[in-house]
């Protein structure tokens, strides 16, 4: 360890003043400076340039707790119960149709549409993807999205394509759900209804 040159008064008394105005103002400072001088009123403090302490890391905050399932997933939840209540989808799905003729399903389908339509004209803004009707020849562009155009039969070679739409596909433009309160518990599609005598 090399020594250090012995400083002259006056150099002293100018580290004196500097060193009392930074303890005085920035708490950092003192606080390296604190151990330095319990060490040296100790007598342990040994000649040569003095090493710091080493700064504490700062502690990373926590990331948020991971939410529940259903908390994570109330806006599909909160859709599927809307779906229920106006169109009894929950209901109609549970139910095994394969029994009942023909014109008893459709009857029930009729009900369910109605309900169900409502619901997503309410809360969902719909547009086909391609504004073509089905079943018209339709051109596939180079650098077509393929997550708003899926290709089926001969597929082969490059783009450009040509072929038969035959579903003109949806895209949402506008979601207006109301938020869902954490008071409710998502997972509750539709009550259980019990009628009292």
């Amino acid at each position: 360890m090399t020594e250090q040159p012995s400083l002259s008064f006056f150099a002293r008394l100018w580290l004196a003043f500097l060193c009392f105005w930074r303890v005085l103002v920035s708490r950092p400072f003192a606080q390296a400076v604190h151990p330095l001088s319990q060490a040296y009123d100790a007598g342990s403090l040994k000649a040569g340039a003095p090493s710091l302490p080493a700064p504490k890391p700062e502690p990373k905050p926590e990331p948020p707790p991971a939410l529940p399932p259903e908390r994570e997933h109330a806006s599909a939840l909160l859709l599927l119960s809307m779906l229920q209540r106006e169109g009894r989808l929950v209901d109609f799905l549970q139910e095994n149709v394969a029994g009942f003729p023909d014109a008893d399903v459709g009857a029930a389908a009729r009900i369910v549409h109605e309900g169900c339509r409502k619901v997503v004209q309410q809360y969902l803004a719909l547009k086909p993807i391609l504004p073509e009707s089905e079943g018209a020849t339709v051109s596939v562009p180079a650098g077509f999205d393929a997550q708003r155009i899926r290709l089926t039969g001969n597929v082969a070679g490059q783009p450009p394509f040509s072929g038969s739409l035959k579903h003109h596909g949806w895209v949402t433009t506008e979601v207006k759900f109301p938020s869902v309160s954490p008071a409710l518990d998502p997972r509750v599609l539709a009550p259980a209804e019990v009628e009292l005598t």
